[in-house]
């Protein structure tokens, strides 16, 4: 019996290794032996769940003529990957990818890394900030005084607690977008809500257009509910959306879902104008595509006197194209697991009557903390001191990378929690391998793409500020030259991998 889970076509694993080469050498620097460069790729794939752990991969002789190498070659990169731990084999049923006894399974995610990794690592793979004090202790606080009520009752709400969901709202209707309580869902953060979303509309094999490059988490959630994502490059810098590309892609591809990002992108921190917006929602109603609008960035604007656009359902008066999705975790604390969807009557019922055989409910006390920091006033409060402490982290670490790593290239955003860098031709996915090893853990751009696209880049979020943000940006010029010379492949595998 075979061993093996998935296939890897030989086309289509040549594309993810061609994808992350790096610049040409400079003068003296040797490069690998072209086995030791090719099982240095794949072993790279495998730790960043490019390619998934018992993935059958090609032949031998159908990968070298691909690659266009020698079946040599192929069979050497084989073998060093057998001898790693990272291959196995058995005559007649092929070859596929492992891990060597140790190493944890790649998640393909950015989760967070461990606590007791802290001390000796610096984390710039996970976009997410500490809690606010005092509030979110007062927060918490506020709701034990008001659960004893709700704690009489069987405490399963699979809308949200009326109150909340009254205050949201209240809040968009307070934003120019009138909005009733039984248009809103409570769920259990954001992804709660995209994974509701995507199992009612989009189910298996449904095409999802998405945002390229888009938030990480989000494309694989998606890949593993059987979506077929059809990427649309955003336009440069932080221009935003092209909106060519996006009327084509929904014109011809026709997808049933699409999934957006507007207010200070993830990761590129791009804040689409109401032009585009407009335009957007024109085009995926005249293409018959729901609109899926990802605004937990919309409160984290870091530029005083920006005055932002209005929200993407702003343009969807009758409802019957845009979803909403919120969340406490970005503005507020990655540990309030509390998000919503704002959509029409008939989806939030429907989404509701599906989630009985999910979760069943947001835990009732996060519900309520929630709602006393909006009830109060202490949302505003704890969100304008996040946007001074983002606003602080951001302008050191820029600061500190131009200094460090003045060939790396990237536009400051007015606002969100990331920086979109081009690391001057490295590889992401060697960068991200190198800084492991030499403390610092980024997340490659192929991360955040399709099919192997963005490996010149890294995702750099403002989570560090200080002498916290420059030692970073030293490790990561120290995990550059690692990359530089060559030194950061090998058979040598790191302990930990870029999550």
């Amino acid at each position: 019996m075979a061993q093996w889970t998935s296939a890897v076509g030989a086309a289509q694993l040549a594309r993810l290794l061609i994808s992350q080469q790096d610049r040409p050498a400079g003068p003296g620097v040797r490069r690998p032996p072209a086995y030791r460069a090719l099982a240095d790729g794949i072993r790279l794939l495998v730790l960043e769940g490019r390619v998934p752990v018992a993935a059958r991969l090609p032949a031998e002789r159908e990968l070298a003529l691909s690659l266009s190498v020698s079946r040599t070659t192929v069979a050497a990169a084989y073998e060093a990957l057998r001898t790693e731990g990272f291959l196995e084999s058995r005559r007649g049923a092929g070859s596929w990818t492992a891990v060597p006894a140790g190493n944890p399974l790649p998640a393909r995610g950015l989760e967070p890394l461990p606590p007791e990794a802290l001390g000796s690592m610096i984390d710039l793979g996970c976009a997410a900030l500490p809690a606010p004090e005092p509030w979110l202790t007062r927060a918490v606080q506020g709701a034990l005084e008001e659960l004893p009520p709700y704690a009489h009752t069987h405490g399963d709400y699979p809308a949200g607690l009326p109150a909340l969901r009254s205050m949201i709202a209240e809040r968009y209707t307070a934003r120019g977008i009138p909005t009733m309580p039984e248009q809103i869902m409570v769920t259990t953060g954001a992804m709660g809500a995209i994974d509701a979303i995507c199992h009612l509309f989009g189910g298996r094999g449904e095409r999802i257009a998405v945002e390229s490059p888009s938030y990480a988490n989000i494309l694989q959630l998606m890949r593993e509910a059987g979506a077929r994502l059809v990427p649309v490059a955003m336009a440069e810098g932080l221009a935003g959306w092209d909106m060519d590309r996006w009327r084509q892609v929904l014109r011809e591809a026709a997808p049933r879902l699409a999934y957006v990002v507007a207010d200070f992108h993830n990761p590129t921190g791009a804040l689409a104008d109401e032009d585009q917006r407009r335009r957007l929602v024109e085009a995926a109603r005249s293409a018959g595509t729901v609109l899926v609008v990802d605004e937990t960035m919309s409160e984290l604007y870091l530029e005083t006197g920006l005055d932002m656009p209005r929200p993407v359902c702003g343009f969807d008066p009758a409802g019957s194209t845009v979803i909403t999705v919120g969340s406490a975790s970005k503005a507020f604390w990655a540990g309030m697991r509390i998000g919503w969807v704002r959509a029409a009557p008939d989806v939030v019922r429907s989404l509701v009557a599906a989630r009985a055989y999910a979760d069943l409910g947001t835990p009732v006390l996060e519900q309520l903390a929630v709602n006393w920091l909006f009830s109060t006033g202490g949302w505003e409060q704890a969100v304008e001191v996040r946007r001074e402490q983002a606003r602080g982290n951001r302008d050191a670490l820029v600061a500190a990378v131009r200094r460090e790593l003045p060939e790396w290239e990237f536009e400051v955003p007015g606002g969100g929690l990331t920086l979109w860098v081009r690391t001057g031709g490295l590889s992401g996915s060697r960068l991200a391998e190198a800084g492991e090893r030499v403390g610092v853990r980024v997340p490659s751009g192929p991360r955040f793409g399709v099919d192997g696209a963005f490996e010149g880049y890294v995702r750099l979020p403002f989570t560090v500020g200080g002498a916290v943000a420059e030692e970073a940006a030293t490790r990561l010029a120290a995990a550059a030259r690692l990359v530089e010379t060559g030194a950061s492949g090998g058979s040598e595998s790191p302990r930990t991998f870029v999550a």
